[in-house]
């Protein structure tokens, strides 16, 4: 609890959880679940082409490659693309392009621009510094084509801070007979515990960052409209979500009285 620093998740991915990672997603389960959001979302916009900065092993960068989408796939665990790599094979034979990256040097770790960045599975709140969030939020709208947009998800930490842990399990972790839950939680620090049916427990520590501080952070940064959905609804409770997920565009809007 005492480890509060946004590189620390590269060594709590440790090969036998990235091993178990699938048995907590489930994929046909979670495909299930969230039907052709993501998808939707990038066709609706005109996306092709797509950088998964938090591929994890993969599970929607070969979901938007079986869509015909261009995909680049970043991570910055090792452990997590050499199991992406090997996903890819086995769902379609893919070659995933996979690129080992740092998101507050992406630019550096990655080339070229893209029409939508999604950042996906909680991963942004591996990052404990608002210095780092800032920089990480920079390096993503620079990396986006002119019209372009971010789609990244969070869990929704406003409800457990102010009201206690109580997930579904409905969407994002499909798998059975596994337990997750935050085994300490302050204003600092969720400390997520992983319990598998063979007795194998493993953490990861994450910042509880709020939904409207994120939203703030992509307006500073440059981002002219964000949209916020509830475990896939346009409209909810702000207390019913296990997760958030921000739209957020780069196009400028043009309004009236700039026509004038």
């Amino acid at each position: 609890m005492e480890v509060r620093e946004s590189d620390h998740y590269t060594m709590e991915y440790v090969e036998s959880f990235v091993d178990k990672w699938d048995e907590l997603i489930d994929w046909e389960a979670r495909a299930e679940s969230e039907g052709d959001f993501f998808i939707e979302l990038l066709k609706d916009r005109g996306a092709r082409s797509v950088l998964d900065v938090a591929t994890g092993t993969g599970f929607h960068s070969l979901r938007l490659l079986n869509e015909g989408f261009d995909v680049v796939s970043a991570d910055g665990s090792a452990e997590m693309l050499a199991k992406a790599f090997q996903n890819g094979q086995r769902y379609g034979g893919h070659i995933l392009r996979t690129v080992h990256a740092d998101w507050r040097w992406l630019n550096r770790d990655v080339r070229g621009t893209y029409d939508a960045i999604i950042c996906l599975g909680n991963s942004f709140t591996h990052l404990f510094d608002e210095r780092d969030r800032r920089k990480t939020l920079a390096e993503f709208y620079a990396m986006l084509n002119h019209d372009g947009v971010l789609i990244m998800d969070q869990r929704n930490y406003d409800a457990i801070m102010d009201d206690g842990y109580s997930s579904k399990h409905t969407y994002y972790y499909c798998g059975d007979d596994i337990s997750v839950y935050p085994e300490h939680v302050d204003e600092g620090l969720a400390r997520f515990r992983y319990d598998f049916p063979d007795d194998s427990v493993f953490h990861l520590n994450m910042c509880p960052v709020r939904k409207d501080y994120i939203r703030g952070l992509m307006e500073e940064v440059g981002f002219q409209r964000v949209e916020t959905y509830g475990d896939f609804q346009e409209t909810y409770r702000d207390a019913d979500p296990d997760f958030f997920i921000h739209i957020a565009e780069k196009a400028y809007e043009v309004h009236e009285e700039d026509e004038r």
